[in-house]
């Protein structure tokens, strides 16, 4: 069974939060692409789940920077 785009996107932050080191820029443009069409398609829940994923990454990159 094929991945929705919500599904992906998630999978796609989870992966950047799990790395041991930094995201490069192509990595990281790629799962806000993931992201951007995920939301067009999302329910308000899942919006809400992949803004809270969002927030996640941003303060766990905050730490690694």
């Amino acid at each position: 069974m094929e991945k929705n785009v919500f599904q992906q996107a998630k999978d796609a932050l989870m992966n950047m939060m799990d790395m041991g080191q930094s995201p490069n820029d192509e990595e990281q443009q790629a799962t806000q692409q993931a992201i951007d069409a995920a939301y067009q398609e999302a329910t308000p829940e899942q919006q809400q789940q992949l803004k809270e994923l969002e927030n996640q990454l941003q303060e766990k990159n905050k730490l690694d920077g």
